[in-house]
């Protein structure tokens, strides 16, 4: 079968399987997917390039033939040849990505890839994109093409089709994210990569990986696990979730089934607690596991997908964190500090925008629905219910906040989700078992789980909250219309008739607007969409501008779908012959007015306003399809009064509206003149023909008789959508009225008679121009109907011309440029719902909301006549002559028009005719040939030409820097459009050489203003729009942006009409736009480079000239017209760019400021920069220029540099020496090779690669010659302009191979020391980059290849061998650190913390020094030479200068750094100093150590020198350590103040950090030494000292093993009287017991499996060990012992309070870190009554507000199932019995949260337990806990799960009735007195019951109408309690006010809620009749 055969069968296979009439249309046209013809044999799946033929056949709908399947794969096969040749020959930049682009134009005209194709390319983009070497900038392009290829996911199988391997990607991702294996300070070269175009690349791939790996993957990732320093293991989630697949394993790996490591997956979940980024994480692969697995039939799948039960309650209480709602007074149950630890794990972050949390959380739960689901009360669907009935409330448009976006957000992906996986099964695309498919039952529940939220939501308050609400709604009434459609109508009919506020009017509108298509389909429901049209039509109103919009957008849906036909007039005759069988009925003239539908609305109307609650109606039961039918004609007879009224408002707004002030400024008019048009055109082409000839004749009437200057384009736009839709009956009403008024406005009223100035329309002319736009709008894209009119048209144009002066010339050039683009451009001039033939039979009901089949649509297009040709030739023939001898009389010696400088006239008249020659050009742009100068008809350039294309590049002239001529060098391929003319036609020619002519006249013009009128800017302006015009618009207007702007449009119209999961159901209009699209997409293709004549040359260099003008007007556009120029004319860049060098250099020598911005703007900021930083023939002039530019003392000069300095530094980067490449990947592409050209391409391969290497070198060449040059530059210049050099040259002047020139070393080293302090900065940091080359290159063993691979060996690391069967290595490897010898020094933290790998990096002590080669060594002694004694001393003296802001007053790591590289040359003897030196000058520096100054400065020295000491040999680095230690020690133990404390804090992190904590062993067990020393009074030292220890134990973390002790000392004495020492000690305890933790299971299959077994959420992690229990009980009893010996009220400070303090500090500290959960057990017995007391303490208040600090966390501390029932116990016993009535307050805050958090988690007993306990307490004496209980229930109520909730309410509702009722007030007698304890009790009851009823009215503040339950209750209140004295009336009345106040929005809902007399009785309370 060839190929067309094969398209052939594809499409009259997808004819069968259409829908005809008959079929339903509920499933989407276009057959079956999978192959329709069923030829799945061998030979074919290779061809095959898509599993799913193309929803949009797009070649078969042009208007010309296209180019065969041969032709595509023929310049596929060329693309690939030559990208074969660039990879090969290492010509990536601008070869490969030359091709890369060609390729991708390929693709974008919606050619087919074969699949072989297509996956070799991935492969080798997915290799060019990571590979080591490439310059980063080529690389974002390779990997943007990869991501191109891999978008969609249907074109490749994932394992079948393509598997990637994860490696490379790995190994790119490792440099950023985790510690390198050695110690080397080598940064790998792709350092430059950004971060986020990884973790983009990995989301794609990530779906090919093999999920085969995932064993090898987490042997890979886990080791490094750790939270003893947690970066690492936000590290290893964040890798998981980028890499891991998550595709299913083939069906014989049952060690791969997710159940295996999920369970290992939650206990790493659980071993990082509080924190958002691991819960997102998690989320995130759970989602994507569930979807993956979904189809595969060997997993398991339940009622909770493919997870268990434990795990997803864990999953859903994650994800009610994530929603973080507010409850009570709780804090967030996330902690901060958790998450500021993940380092570098933020670079693993997706980004939040594009995977926002919302939409993983609904892939999870849409993906693991399934029948399964409806029965069990405990599955995902349940629990999806109640979370959104837990939340309900927080949807209210009254309670938003910042919890408004996620939650809309989450509804809208889970709508979206449902809609697309019910699509996606429905069509096969989605191959899911029956047994696990979506059914009509869940499909029901689901849009009942949703719908109430979303009614609210769509009234939101936020404008992002209402989009994704409205698309929530139309996606549930698609899948639902009986549930969702009643109720938004019974919401919006209100709304419509003006009962509630704007908003809800606007809302509802736009409601409209999204259900119209669904309304128009659904049984029924289309009855009512004619009176909701009508009852729309307000919306159209000048006073309110957005509701307009609106409206006009809703009523532009309707049109799409529903024909405006009134359907009793339609053709009867085709049921004529039916009549005669005798079933003829008499109804059937009931349906010939509107009668019959008005009564039905009538009665639907009321039957929704009187329905309680949510309604359902299903039509297709109540109503037969006759009676529907019936209606429904009925219902259209009203059409033509709405298309009478409809008109007459839109012509009320018009005339109303203010003045557009600007064009386009984005202002509401505007957007409403832009919208009427998109609105008109499907409304009028929606009318039926009697209609159309109505609305015709009232705009024509309008126009005639009307002049509305502002809303002329308004009323243009109009007249247009008449002319498309039936151009010749509306051009005959229309145009003869316009050319009369034209004639009479010129002739008699001597309108446009003389020049104006400004820019407004004189009164005069308003009548003139108004006729001239409409007239010109009718002309454009309206077909060949205006032959007829040519003649009077072709004269009108002359009349004009001659006629008039002034601003209506442009409306008249406009006219003219119009009327050419309907002459000669090729659209689609279609704009019906419907076929032709369907309207010749006549439209039926059956056509309302019909979708058509895309393979069926026959497109009317205009393609243009040989008449229109001739005739627009001849037009513009005529205008372009007499525009060019006008220009000639005026620019000539003699001018008709005096240039006498006073009048404009003479520039009026030459601005206008330039004007008129620019919109000439353009509207005959598509007659332009880009190929016109390309000798004769050769049109095949690929066979002998292309053999050449590669040589262009000669080396003769220009010493090959330079890319020869430009980038784009060779051809690009054309595709046949549609060009109207052939090479050899008369007018072919005509129109060719008058554009010469023009381009001539232009050049005439611009030599003439420059000498004669150079500051004539409205002149230059035109003429360089003209240029501009002249050398874009050629075959296609480009300079109007064509095709953005109607692809824009056309997205924005399609929106409503898009559904996840199905393609392009769209109405007809649409899809026949979306022809014209692909059309104008393939002329843009083709209007490419063209080679450039000598007219171009002299127009470009004309550009340039004036590029550079004086005047910022004329420089701006003549910049603007260059930038547009140079793209489409070969080697234009080259060719401009020197004479603006030329013209920089001289400006700067003028100091001519504005010519100097005009050249920089031109030359850096737009696109001839990039050929300047590759052309090395310009880039040494630029940057020596841009140097010079530094003197310019202006500041806009200055900003312009500061903001180009990165350009000109990278212009300095080495190019490219070596890039390593898989070759497999290279050579899978190279079968699009012919057999006969392999020897050729070789050859060509070869050549290149030779230019390429000889071109590199002499550019490398030119880049040394060029740093030497700058370096003298900085040795005598201002420091501005050394500060500028200084950047460049590092970046010039650094190669890994020769490292640095001499005059380079000494410039930086001496640098360093400079006076200036931002130069020294600079130096100082170009120092450091060089000793760090010179480090890197001696660790790579000196080879540039394993420096690009990251291969690095330190001297001295050895792996050391795991015993992983030795039970006791653990321990034995721990204590090896308790001890200050060592064999091995183990640097990394990580290691066995989590899991053992096999084995571990560790370093030798005595480790050999590195080996440097001659280079190397060579660098060091000249560096060495320079540094002495001076050297020094000048450089400490300025360490101690006090900074000069305050931000920089800290130890600075740079300086550290710097000086550790320094002291190694002293050490290795090549400095001019000594050690004994550098000693004398520390001890200067520090002086007597008075000033914090002196304190940094030495804290700096001596973190470098202990730096350095690391890599000594063991002789100097005792005599270091000798020296050190004693000065630290000194200052640790007495120098230690306020201000400097920091800066050692500094000093020891990065001593210690990430190091043996053994190699620093003398202060680390110095550290460790600490005790408390109880007499001193020196509160600062001891608590200095003890943050130190800290900063110790945290740097050391696990591995810190001296912990003993200390912890003795500090438990012995918690009772410390000094705050600061409290302080320090809580903290320190916490973090001695925080990096006590560690698992250290002994590989990963262990861990693993141990996991598995355990239980579905794996061990639970932080077991609390005998120890540590004990050690808590034991604090928590002395505590207790010092309450009761405290005697109440003591003010003094006591041991109590001290030690409490402490105690809080310690706990809180844990609390809110990751091992929070170790606590757990001790909440209910230990803390929760210790913390209430120390609450209570008044005199206090520290201890009080730490300790409500620490409670309110308990209840956020996430507990695993079941183990939460003691803490609740507790909480209930304290509630009940507690003394203090304090303690029982506080009680219910914890009460509401825990309650909440543990939704999923907690048993039906348990909640039951705790309701009982709330509504115990609303009878508490004390009345703030009464208050506290209600809100406590009422909050309960509100988020409990619907089943529970109901059950709550009616239990809780008679039992606080019956307390009121049975516990009546005693009648009053007998004289006032005290209260008996009888009355108090009786109060107390009532209170009680009242509370208890407002409680559960409060519990349901928004719900509308409001429940069944609620009237009674309210009504029992006023009747039985308003009355009560005192308390118990006073809480009747607030609850009854404040009921009345949340109710306001929807009263006239609620109010039909209530009995008349239970509304009486409410009055009578509250006195106002609020109630009426």
């Amino acid at each position: 079968m060839t190929a067309s055969e094969r398209a052939a069968a594809h499409l009259i296979s997808s004819l069968d399987t259409g829908s005809g009439m008959g079929t339903s249309r509920a499933t989407s046209p276009g057959g079956d997917w999978r192959q329709p013809n069923g030829s799945m044999d061998g030979n074919l799946v290779d061809k095959e390039s898509r599993s799913r033929p193309r929803t949009f056949p797009y070649f078969q709908y042009l208007p010309y033939k296209t180019e065969g399947e041969a032709a595509r794969e023929d310049s596929l096969s060329t693309c690939l040849e030559h990208l074969y040749i660039a990879v090969s020959a290492g010509d990536f930049a601008p070869g490969a990505v030359h091709w890369t682009r060609e390729i991708r134009g390929w693709l974008s005209l919606k050619f087919d890839l074969p699949r072989s194709t297509r996956v070799r390319l991935i492969k080798l983009y997915y290799e060019l994109a990571l590979a080591p070497g490439l310059d980063y900038v080529v690389a974002e392009r390779f990997a943007s093409m990869f991501m191109i290829l891999t978008k969609r996911k249907h074109y490749l199988r994932p394992g079948k089709d393509l598997t990637l391997d994860w490696r490379p990607l790995y190994r790119e991702m490792k440099l950023f994210v985790l510690p390198p294996d050695s110690s080397g300070t080598a940064s790998a070269p792709s350092m430059k990569r950004n971060p986020r175009t990884l973790t983009k690349m990995a989301t794609f791939a990530q779906h090919y990986f093999d999920p085969q790996d995932i064993p090898a993957m987490f042997d890979e990732f886990l080791p490094y696990f750790s939270t003893s320093f947690s970066e690492t293991g936000y590290v290893v989630a964040g890798l998981l979730n980028l890499l891991l697949p998550t595709n299913p394993a083939s069906k014989d790996r049952p060690d791969l089934l997710p159940q295996q490591f999920i369970p290992a997956f939650f206990h790493l979940w659980s071993l990082v607690n509080r924190s958002r980024m691991f819960d997102v994480y998690f989320i995130d692969i759970f989602s994507r596991l569930a979807r993956d697995y979904l189809p595969a039939e060997h997993v398991p799948f339940s009622q909770h997908g493919i997870f268990m039960a434990e795990q997803s309650s864990l999953i859903f209480t994650a994800i009610l964190r994530l929603l973080e709602i507010p409850v009570g007074q709780a804090t967030s149950p996330y902690s901060d500090t958790v998450d500021m630890g993940a380092g570098l794990g933020l670079l693993l972050d997706r980004d939040q925008r594009k995977h926002p949390v919302p939409h993983h959380i609904a892939r999870w739960i849409v993906m693991s629905l399934s029948p399964a689901c409806l029965d069990d009360p405990n599955s995902v669907l349940a629990k999806l219910e109640g979370l959104i009935q837990g939340v309900e409330t927080f949807f209210h448009p009254s309670n938003s906040g910042g919890w408004t976006k996620t939650l809309s957000q989450l509804v809208f992906y889970l709508a979206d989700f449902f809609v697309m996986r019910w699509n996606r099964e429905r069509s096969g695309e989605m191959e899911v078992q029956e047994d696990r498919r979506l059914n009509d039952a869940l499909k029901r529940r689901f849009v009942l789980c949703l719908r109430d939220v979303i009614f609210m939501g769509i009234f939101a308050k936020s404008g992002t909250a209402i989009n994704y609400s409205l698309s929530t709604l139309q996606s549930l009434a698609y899948l639902e219309p009986n549930l969702i459609l009643p109720g938004a109508l019974q919401r919006i009919y209100p709304a419509m008739q003006g009962l509630v506020e704007v908003h809800r009017t606007i809302s509802s509108i736009r409601a409209l607007h999204m259900l119209s298509k669904i309304m128009a389909r659904t049984k029924g429901y289309r009855c009512h969409v004619t009176t909701v049209l009508g009852l729309a039509l307000p919306g159209i109103d000048a006073n309110d501008l957005e509701k307009t919009l609106h409206t006009l957008s809703y009523f532009q849906g309707v049109c799409y779908t529903v024909p405006f036909h009134d359907l009793t007039k339609e053709k009867k005759e085709r049921n004529a012959d039916q009549r005669m069988d005798g079933t003829e009925t008499p109804t059937e003239g009931a349906d010939a007015d509107t009668g019959l539908a008005m009564r039905w609305i009538t009665e639907q109307v009321e039957r929704l306003e009187n329905a309680r609650g949510d309604i359902e109606i299903d039509y297709n039961q109540e109503l037969s399809d006759e009676e529907e039918a019936m209606i429904l004609r009925s219902s259209t007879t009203g059409l033509s009064e709405f298309l009478l009224s409809f008109l007459g408002r839109v012509f009320t707004l018009l005339e109303n509206l203010p003045d557009a002030s600007r064009v386009r400024s984005g202002s509401p008019e505007e957007n409403v003149v832009n919208t009427l048009p998109a609105a008109f055109t499907p409304l009028l082409s929606a009318l039926s023909p009697e209609l159309f000839d109505v609305a015709l004749d009232k705009i024509a009437n309008f126009i005639t008789n009307h002049v509305i200057h502002q809303a002329r384009d308004a009323m243009a736009f109009i007249c247009n959508a008449l002319v498309k839709i039936n151009p010749e009956k509306s051009l005959k009403r229309i145009l003869p009225h316009l050319l009369d008024g034209i004639r009479t406005e010129i002739g008699d009223n001597g309108a446009g008679s003389t020049r104006t100035t400004g820019s407004e329309v004189l009164p005069r002319d308003r009548g003139l121009v108004w006729n001239i736009s409409l007239l010109s709008m009718c002309v454009v894209h309206v077909g060949d109907a205006v032959l007829q009119w040519k003649d009077e048209l072709f004269d009108i144009a002359q009349y004009m011309q001659q006629n008039c002066r002034g601003i209506p010339t442009v409306h008249v050039s406009n006219f003219i440029h119009h009327l050419l683009l309907n002459l000669t451009v090729t659209y689609t001039i279609d704009y019906s719902i419907y076929e032709p033939e369907e309207l010749e039979v006549g439209l039926t009901t059956e056509s309302w909301g019909r979708i058509v089949d895309p393979h069926k649509l026959n497109i009317k297009w205009h393609t243009p006549s040989t008449e229109e040709i001739d005739f627009a030739v001849k037009l513009f023939e005529f205008h372009a002559d007499s525009a060019i001898k006008q220009l000639a009389a005026l620019t000539g010696p003699d001018p008709p028009i005096k240039r006498d400088g006073t009048g404009k006239d003479w520039s009026d008249e030459v601005s206008r005719n330039l004007v008129l020659l620019r919109l000439l050009v353009s509207g005959i742009s598509v007659l332009f040939d880009s190929r016109y100068d390309q000798a004769g008809d050769t049109p095949a350039p690929d066979a002998d030409s292309d053999a050449d294309a590669m040589d262009t590049e000669g080396t003769d002239d220009d010493a090959g820097l330079g890319e020869a001529e430009d980038e784009e060098v060779k051809p690009t391929f054309r595709y046949e459009a549609g060009y109207p003319l052939k090479r050899d036609d008369a007018n072919y020619k005509i129109v060719h050489e008058l554009r010469n002519r023009v381009g001539e006249t232009l050049h005439l013009v611009h030599k003439f203003l420059i000498d004669k009128q150079e500051d004539d800017v409205l002149c230059f302006n035109s003429l360089y729009n003209a240029y501009k015009c002249w050398f874009i618009d050629v075959g296609l207007e480009r300079s109007a942006h064509v095709l953005d702007r109607v692809t824009r449009l056309l997205r924005a119209d399609v929106h409503p009409f898009k559904f996840s999961g199905l393609r392009k159901e769209y109405p007809r209009p649409l899809l026949v736009r979306r022809a014209n699209v692909y059309h104008l997409q393939r002329l843009r293709h083709n209007a490419t480079l063209r080679p450039k004549t000598e007219l171009d040359k002299q127009l470009l260099l004309d550009l340039a000239e004036s590029s550079v003008s004086l005047y910022t007007e004329i420089r701006r556009t003549s910049q603007s017209a260059n930038e547009s120029a140079v793209k489409c004319i070969l080697g234009a860049r080259p060719l401009v760019i020197p004479p603006l060098l030329e013209a920089l250099t001289k400006a700067i020598a003028a100091n001519d400021y504005p010519r100097i911005k005009g050249a920089m703007f031109s030359l850096l900021f737009g696109s001839l920069a990039k050929t300047i930083g590759r052309d090395w023939r310009f880039t040494p002039t630029m940057i020596k220029a841009f140097i010079e530019v530094t003197g310019a003392d202006k500041p806009s000069i200055q900003k312009l540099a500061g903001n180009a300095t990165f350009q000109i530094m990278d212009m300095g980067k080495a190019s490219e020496r070596m890039v390593i490449l898989d070759k497999e990947a290279t050579e899978a592409i190279s079968y699009a090779i012919d057999q006969s050209e392999e020897k050729n391409v070789q050859s060509k391969i070869t050549k290149r690669k030779n230019y390429i290497m000889s071109k590199r070198s002499r550019i490398e060449a030119r880049k040394a010659e060029l740093s030497k040059e700058l370096v003298d530059v900085c040795r005598t210049s201002h420091w501005k302009k050394v500060s500028r050099t200084a950047a460049i040259i590092v970046n010039l002047g650094m190669r890994f191979d020769s490292i640095a020139s001499e005059e380079l070393i000494e410039l930086v080293t001496k640098g360093a020391i400079d006076p200036h302090p931002h130069l020294r900065a600079l130096f100082a940091q170009a120092l450091v980059t060089l000793f760090s080359v010179v480090q890197t290159r001696a660790v790579t063993a000196h080879s540039y290849e394993k420096y690009l691979l990251g291969e690095e060996e330190a001297p001295g690391k050895i792996m050391v061998p795991i015993k992983t069967d030795d039970p006791s290595w653990t321990r034995e490897h721990l204590d090896s650190f308790a001890k200050p010898d060592a064999k091995y020094y183990v640097d990394a933290e990580y290691p066995g913390w989590l899991v053992w790998n096999k084995t571990m990096p560790a370093y030798l002590p005595n480790a050999p020094p590195l080996s440097y080669d001659d280079v190397e060594t060579g660098v060091r002694e000249k560096i060495g030479k320079l540094l002495d004694r001076h050297w020094f001393s000048i450089f400490f003296a300025y360490l101690k200068q006090e900074p000069r802001d305050t931000t920089a007053d800290r130890f600075r790591m740079s300086n550290a750094v710097m000086l550790s590289h320094s002291f190694d040359l002293v050490f290795a003897g090549l400095a001019q100093t000594t050690f004994e030196e550098i000693k004398e000058l520390t001890q200067t520096v520090y002086g007597d150590g008075s000033d914090k100054h002196q304190h940094r400065a030495t804290s700096e020295i001596m973190g470098a020198l202990l730096m350095t000491a690391t890599g000594l040999k063991p002789e100097q680095r005792e005599e270091v350590w000798e020296y050190c230690f004693p000065v630290v020690r000194g200052v640790f133990k007495d120098g230690l103040t306020p201000e400097n404390s920091s800066y050692w804090t500094s000093f020891l992190h990065v001593v210690l950090q990430d190091k043996d904590p053994r190699r620093s062993w003398p202060l680390v067990d110095w550290l460790a030494s600490f005790r408390l020393d109880m007499e001193s009074s020196a509160a600062f030292k001891e608590s200095s000292k003890i943050h130190l220890l800290q900063q110790c134990i945290s740097d050391v973390g696990w591995h810190f093993q001296l912990e003993k002790p200390i912890l003795e000392d500090f438990l012995k004495h918690i009772d410390h009287p000094y705050k600061s020492v409290r302080e320090a000690m809580g903290q320190t305890i916490a973090s001695i017991y925080r990096t006590r933790y560690h698992e250290s299971y002994k590989n990963v299959d262990t861990l693993i499996k141990a996991q598995k077994e355990a239980s579905t959420l794996g061990i639970r992690p932080y077991e609390p060990t005998e120890e540590f229990s004990a050690t808590i009980k034991d604090v928590f009893e002395r505590l207790e012992v010092w309450r009761k010996e405290r005697p109440a009220g003591q003010q003094t400070p006591s041991s109590y309070t001290s030690g409490g303090k402490t105690v809080l500090l310690w706990l809180n500290s844990t609390l809110s870190s990751y091992e929070c959960t170790q606590l757990v057990k001790f909440f209910p017995e230990v803390f929760t009554e210790q913390l209430l007391h120390m609450m209570d303490i008044k005199e206090d208040p520290e201890l009080q507000s730490l300790a409500y600090h620490v409670y309110r966390h308990l209840p956020n501390i996430p507990h695993r199932q079941g183990e939460d029932s003691e803490f609740i116990a507790a909480l209930i016993r304290i509630g009940r019995t507690a003394t203090s009535w304090h303690q029982r307050l506080r009680i219910l805050i914890n009460i509401q949260v825990i309650y909440f958090r543990r939704l999923f988690l907690m048993s039906e007993q348990q909640q039951q337990e705790l309701f009982d306990c709330v509504s115990a307490m609303l009878g508490d004496v004390q009345y703030e806990v009464r208050m506290g209980a209600a809100a406590t229930l009422s909050g309960m109520i509100r988020c409990s799960p619907h089943g529970m909730r109901e059950r709550m309410i009616s239990s809780l509702k008679n039992k606080f009735e019956s307390m009121l009722v049975k516990n009546p007030l005693p009648k009053r007698r007998g004289a006032p007195g005290t209260p008996t304890p009888e009355q108090n009790k009786l109060v107390l009851t009532r209170h009680a019951a009242v509370l208890g009823l407002g409680a559960l009215v409060q519990a349901f503040p928004y719900m509308s109408p409001p429940p069944l339950w609620l009237p009674e209750v309210l009504a029992m209140l006023a009747r039985k309690a308003a009355a009560d004295p005192g308390i118990v009336g006073k809480s009747v009345k607030s609850i009854l006010a404040e009921f009345k106040k949340t109710r306001q929005d929807t009263w006239h809902v609620d109010v039909k809620a209530f009995e008349q007399e239970q509304l009486e009785d409410l009055e009578g309370v509250l006195w106002k009749s609020y109630f009426a």
